[in-house]
């Protein structure tokens, strides 16, 4: 599993000429989504990676069968999304990348996402779990991981070739990964 992330400090932010002063709750870190252009990932993330904003697109390897060959890609995990930690009076350091449509949000504003939900998803896809994206759903059975490295999440269950695996979703950004756990990690929610 691949990822990209830079983490710069504080004083290095302070210093980009871009900055805007916005009032209370604005100057503060958080996880955002930034929707990008169809299969424009990498270069926000080499953009956002130049600009030194803080940045998380994992990645997953697939193989792909073509005529006379087999290839194996590299893909985000989250397609059309990257994931950006900044204050919000800094958004304009990700918006103005050619490549971005906007940061996701409601009401014209951007929404944070969950920094604990975050914080383990990057955690346990640093790990050497073999994840890949899924179909968000919204039915099935919902289970909350007790262990392994996406423990405290919750999910929905699901079965492939006999191996049980939690569906996780994002529910901001509507997308999914599926994960292969094991059956002693995950223990049902009331429905």
């Amino acid at each position: 599993m691949e990822f990209s992330t830079v983490v710069t400090t504080g004083s290095e932010r302070a210093s980009y000429s871009g900055a805007i002063a916005l009032p209370g709750g604005r100057e503060e870190e958080h996880w955002y989504a930034a929707y990008t252009r169809a299969q424009h990932e990498k270069t926000v993330a080499a953009e956002l990676g130049m600009r030194e904003v803080e940045h998380f697109l994992p990645l997953y390897s697939s193989v792909r069968r073509w005529k006379d060959r087999r290839v194996t890609l590299e893909s985000p995990l989250f397609p059309g999304y990257v994931f950006v930690r900044l204050a919000l009076r800094e958004r304009l350091r990700v918006v103005q990348i050619p490549s971005v449509v906007r940061l996701v949000g409601f009401n014209g504003l951007p929404t944070a996402l969950p920094d604990t939900e975050m914080e383990i998803i990057r955690s346990g896809l640093s790990q050497s779990l073999r994840a890949e994206p899924h179909p968000f759903l919204t039915i099935g059975r919902r289970v909350r991981m007790t262990g392994g490295p996406f423990a405290g999440l919750e999910g929905v269950l699901t079965r492939k070739k006999g191996n049980l695996r939690v569906v996780v979703s994002l529910k901001l950004i509507q997308r999914s990964v599926v994960v292969d756990v094991d059956a002693a990690d995950v223990e049902a929610l009331l429905q």
